[in-house]
């Protein structure tokens, strides 16, 4: 198993077409949090994002089992695709566009939570989550396209060409989209006096 941690995405979903089962629950890993998080962002329930995530992944394993992907080591933004796609059609199916709430139930799993499991300060914790539940509420008061962009970059990780591709918009859109996500998020930290 700790081969399999070096080889390249490329390589793992090889391995996997060969009959490497092993190989595919390693891909699977490397990308499942970045994967479950933008689908949570998007789309805001943790049943539906569960479901969300599953049926990514069964899209994936059968597209890789077929020998159907061609998108040459890059895995997590075809993936990320896929999930897109996937929410979209959720929101079709709702003829609604995606919620933004914050939830603070402690079930849902933060994607926070795990960037400061290193905070060993009780108080740092609990003033780092009310700011976090601030950044949440100002990304709800954003329009849903300034969100996404924001939530494909920051929290999946993408480039403006992958997220240009998944939302079906060019690279300058995508770009103003951010570029006035970050402005109202701004003009909101002033105007409600936040420090993150």
């Amino acid at each position: 198993m700790t081969e399999l941690k070096i080889l390249s995405d490329t390589a793992l979903i090889h391995a996997f077409q060969q009959g490497n089962t092993k190989a595919l629950d390693k891909l699977i890993d490397r990308y499942k949090d970045k994967l479950y998080s933008t689908i949570f962002f998007l789309v805001k329930d943790q049943w539906i994002a569960d479901d969300i995530y599953q049926d990514t992944f069964i899209r994936v394993i059968d597209t890789l089992r077929y020998n159907r992907y061609n998108e040459q080591g890059k895995f997590l933004p075809w993936a990320a695709r896929i999930a897109h796609n996937l929410c979209i059609d959720y929101f079709r199916k709702q003829k609604r566009q995606p919620p933004v709430v914050t939830s603070e139930s402690s079930e849902i799993k933060d994607i926070f939570d795990t960037i400061d499991s290193n905070i060993d300060n009780a108080e740092q914790r609990i003033i780092r989550k009310q700011s976090y539940g601030r950044m949440y509420k100002m990304l709800d008061e954003l329009p849903s396209d300034q969100r996404e962009v924001i939530v494909l970059r920051h929290f999946a990780d993408l480039s403006f060409k992958e997220i240009s591709s998944i939302t079906n918009c060019s690279i300058n859109t995508a770009l103003g989209r951010m570029r006035y996500g970050l402005i109202n998020l701004r003009r909101m930290m002033v105007e409600k006096n936040i420090v993150l």
